[in-house]
């Protein structure tokens, strides 16, 4: 294994169906119209010095270093800032340039430390390169540096460290700051040689707008910026490429490794997804890998009330099949059943559904996609016949208009989100549709042209009312329409929404958007050029989640919004792999590829291949699971990657059933909420020690790859086989390709897709259905007619969730995620980002905080009429009075014990954006918390048996 490097061009590539042709050092070259003289030089294999210059930022100019000689012009150009022209004839190596460049470099010399020996950065410090490349050695100039040398280390961000009196200011931070992430947090202050980089108001980097993206880190050419890691531990000597366990973005990395240590992730420039660019999370937060509360061992009890007992692998998966079995020989076959995981991979889910439908008998599967994107599937597939976005994330380049509603891409998938800040910037509109102000709506060089600040659970109610502003105003993409969808259907559906109570004058009271903005931002989207749909969880989780996402699917169809880039209907997945999770099979209802299980032909070709006969009936839902198990009828639980206790609403519902459950089993990397009410534990494998594939919210299926073997020693597909085998039905895999070869042989859309065509060309986009080299799936659907033929309009009735306000409960909470944490918190909670978000705090508008005395910084209780908590509160304008909002990432709030029951009435997903509560000053933790007080003591005691053990 070896270090993998990547080509820096130095400016970037232009694209141009005119071509250049020009002559570099006796050279003929060839480029489209636009490309600077350097990147022309090194596509031809000439390497220009550089220092400021780098191919993910604009040219600047700045070092000087890069200076060229072109034939019949004057001076030494820049050769990063001037672009080739025809008949062009450019010197690279002259004597004159190797003067110049070695004096250039001098002066950077005097002014830098001398200790390159001890320098972290020593082997892979581009100002060490550039000093070797020009040919220097000597400084006539001394290395006094005045004050330079003598500047202070930042040391304040827990990943990075700032060596002030190593900077040779070359900008290339600020503009990635800039450029790269739209964060402005990094400035060029002072000026002449008193020119220094600040982050923010020159507090540091902690105390500064800085989101600890990396990207400042990744441009940096000296040892300015390094991490921490890399201080500690010394440069990498070799790599791996893999994908990211966060959210539904999907970066890819470069595990950079010493052995089998992790001492730097790095964002790879040819990932499809993210092209270089990262997130604190992606980056920084993959301490929990290694973090000693982590389960090395399978662990058995009896009773959930018993300490656990280490085992060997054997025992536990034999003790779990002995008391699965007892519980169907008792209470019948469809008495157990399991939940996969989006954080697992593709195989590693489909193969724990193919062990509950082949081994258990039963279609008794779901996945926690059920909690989140359910409706994403249904609404889809009912109007465009797929469960999918429509579009890749570089589609958004094409946008002139972004309607954002229920997603705040900047927190919860921060890469696009600063791709669309990009955007944004280059002239681009946007309407934002939320409760609550997201950073979107107003920030550094970016502001939404409108934002609808609705109240919760109106969401089909404002897209309603936009839909009917743009039928009764003729803004309707008549020739689209007449096209490309059923004509009875839109017949309908125009007679539906033209109706005076799907006006925005008539649900203005209900909605609380002013009828004038909802109908100026309806304009907008229907006639601003090529507008995209970018949606969230807070469009999913509601009692009608699947009526928004059809909504939302007949707005983009009526505007002709669908089917070419800058445009389409696109959902933002939370989880790594909840699009993968879906794919593969993961619902009671339909096999790999959202195929019903009531389909005798495609239930056949199951059978067939696996060699067994399948239940045509389709099983329990998750909350199907819960009720069964208070009844009785359900007995038994598998649980993969997941923790229920946390995530699914109405904690105290799904407590109650897990603790009437004969056996649960848990498996995952840490002990978690769920593994509290856990019979059998089986160890799982951090995305470092995982072979596979994850499939993001664009459809692209990237590799995962080990970067280190496992740390429990079993694969996590290994324990299902076993488990199955186990169960009395052999299941085994020589390889993980071997899976994913299954997967492509049953599953359509995946039918062009191996480990040797992603190897070969990066990932691929589903549907991905030939088997040619080339073939790399459908980056944009729909394109000339939509999957299921005709596009399908859906009458989306505004139906009222029957979470009401009352007189006790008289505001409304909401709840959402926040840029250092994911999801449960699980993993960020093991990592150094708590130190952005220690705590979940309820964010309280002010006027409805001194209604009821609580001033910022207060306990409060938050009640339900599920249940209450306690938690901070903290006074914040960004929520409109009498709705409050918080997070969920830390268990010891235990948010889901005040949601409700009430779910999606097509899907189940629950209704987490809308609970009505109350908000009291309180200094008393509540029950739960007790409770979760007394479970953590067996977790501490564990982890600190596994330190003991490893030490």
């Amino acid at each position: 294994m070896t270090l993998i490097h990547e080509t820096d061009y130095g400016t970037p590539a232009r694209l141009s169906s005119t071509l250049v042709t020009l002559e570099i050092d006796g050279r003929s070259i060839t480029v489209p119209e636009g490309t600077s003289v350097m990147r022309a030089a090194m596509d031809a294999g000439i390497t220009v010095p550089k220092l400021c210059a780098t191919d993910s930022l604009e040219a600047f100019g700045s070092c000087r270093l890069c200076m060229v000689e072109i034939e019949g012009r004057r001076g030494t150009p820049a050769s990063c800032t001037t672009p080739v022209a025809p008949g062009m004839k450019v010197a690279t190596q002259t004597d004159r340039l190797a003067r110049l460049r070695r004096g250039v470099m001098e002066l950077y010399i005097s002014d830098h430390p001398l200790d390159c020996l001890t320098c972290p950065a020593n082997g892979d410090c581009e100002l060490q390169d550039m000093a070797g490349a020009v040919g220097l050695r000597n400084v006539r100039y001394g290395f006094d540096g005045e004050s330079h040398l003598k500047a202070g280390k930042d040391e304040s961000n827990p990943y990075f460290t700032f060596d002030a009196s190593k900077c040779i200011v070359c900008s290339r931070c600020v503009r990635a700051c800039q450029e790269t992430q739209g964060t402005f947090a990094l400035t060029i202050d002072g000026r002449g040689f008193a020119s220094f980089v600040a982050a923010g108001a020159n507090e540091g980097f902690m105390d500064s707008e800085c989101v600890s993206c990396g990207a400042c880190v990744q441009a940096c050419p000296t040892a300015t910026l390094t991490e921490k890691s890399i201080i500690e531990n010394g440069q990498p000597e070799h790599s791996v490429i893999t994908t990211c366990a966060y959210c539904g973005v999907g970066c890819s990395f470069k595990a950079e490794m010493q052995g089998t240590t992790v001492v730097r992730m790095t964002p790879w420039k040819n990932g499809g997804a993210n092209e270089g660019h990262s997130c604190v999370k992606g980056r920084f937060a993959w301490g929990y890998a290694s973090h000693k509360d982590r389960i090395m061992k399978p662990m058995v009890r009896e009773r959930i009330s018993d300490p656990w007992r280490e085992v060997s692998w054997e025992e536990a998966i034999a003790y779990a099949a002995e008391r699965l079995k007892a519980v169907q020989a008792k209470h019948g076959r469809g008495s157990i059943g399991g939940i996969t995981s989006s954080r697992c991979t593709n195989e590693e889910v489909y193969v724990v559904q193919k062990m509950i439908r082949a081994a258990f008998g039963t279609n008794n599967i779901d996945t926690c996609a059920r909690v989140c994107h359910s409706p994403t599937g249904y609404g889809l597939s009912q109007t465009f016949g797929t469960s999918a976005g429509t579009q890749d994330f570089r589609s958004v380049d094409k946008s002139d208009v972004m309607l954002v509603i229920g997603a705040n891409p900047t927190d919860g998938h921060p890469v696009f989100g600063s791709r669309m800040k990009k955007r944004l910037r280059a002239g681009a509109k946007l309407i934002v549709i939320d409760p609550r102000r997201i950073d979107l709506v107003r920030s550094p060089h970016v502001q939404a042209d409108y934002h609808l600040q609705l109240q919760p659970g109106t969401n089909v109610a404002v897209v309603n009312a936009i839909a009917h502003t743009i039928v009764t105003e003729g803004l309707v993409d008549r020739p689209f329409v007449e096209e490309r969808c059923d004509p009875k259907e839109f017949a309908k559906w125009e007679a539906f929404i033209a109706e005076h109570r799907n006006s925005p004058e008539y649900l203005e009271s209900r909605t609380g958007v002013p009828a004038e903005q909802v109908r100026a931002a309806a304009r907008l989207y229907a006639t601003g050029g090529n507008a995209a749909i970018y949606y969230g969880l807070g469009v999913t989780e509601h009692s009608q989640g699947s009526s928004t996402v059809m909504a939302i699917a007949n707005l983009a169809m009526a505007t002709g919004n669908i089917g070419r880039e800058g445009v389409g209907v696109n959902p933002l997945r939370g989880q790594n792999n909840v699009q993968g999770s879906c794919d593969m099979g993961s619902f009671p209802h339909e096999l790999p590829g959202y195929r019903h299980v009531s389909d005798d032909t495609v239930r056949h070709e199951f059978e067939t291949a696996w060699g067994v006969t399948l239940d045509p009936e389709p099983g329990l839902r998750i909350p199907n699971m819960f009720d069964s198990a208070h009844d009785g009828s359900f007995r038994g639980l598998f649980v993969q990657g997941e923790d229920i206790v946390q995530s699914d609403p109405n904690t105290h519902h799904v407590t109650s059933a897990l603790e009437a459950l004969d056996i649960v089993i848990v498996q995952d990397l840490f002990l978690n909420e769920t593994a509290a009410f856990a019979h059998v534990f089986f160890p799982g494998t951090s995305f470092l020690e995982k072979d596979g594939t994850f499939t993001n919210a664009e459809r692209r299926i990237n590799r995962v790859r080990k970067a280190m073997p496992s740390k429990v020693g079993r694969d996590e597909h290994w324990v299902a086989c076993a488990l199955a085998t186990a169960m009395g039905y052999p299941m085994h895999y020589d390889s993980t390709s071997q899976i994913m070869d299954e997967i492509a042989s049953l599953t359509p859309t995946f039918r062009g897709v191996s480990f040797e065509k992603l190897d070969r060309v990066g990932s691929v986009q589903w549907p991905c259905t030939g088997l040619e080299d080339d073939d790399t799936g459908m980056a944009i659907m729909h394109g000339e007619k939509f999957m299921r033929g005709l596009g399908r309009f859906v009458i989306t009735e505004y139906v009222p969730t029957d979470e009401r306000t009352t007189r006790m409960y008289p505001l409304v909470l909401t709840t959402g995620r926040i840029l250092a944490h994911y999801n449960v918190g699980a993993q960020t909670r093991r990592t150094a980002n708590v130190a952005w978000h220690p705590e979940d705090v309820l964010e309280i508008n002010p006027v409805d905080a001194e209604i009821r005395g609580v001033k910022d910084g207060d306990m409060v209780s938050l009640a339900s009429r599920m249940g209450a908590t306690t938690l901070r509160a903290v006074l914040s304008d960004r929520m409109p009075a009498g709705v409050v909002y918080t997070t969920f990432h830390h268990p010891v709030t235990g948010a889901n014990v005040i949601t409700t029951e009430n779910s999606d009435w097509a899907t189940n997903c629950p209704e987490y954006k809308v609970t009505a509560v109350q908000i009291s000053r309180s200094n008393q933790p509540s029950d739960w918390q007790v409770d979760y007080a007394k479970n953590d003591v067996e977790r501490k005691r564990i982890g600190a048996a596994n330190v003991l053990a490893a030490e």
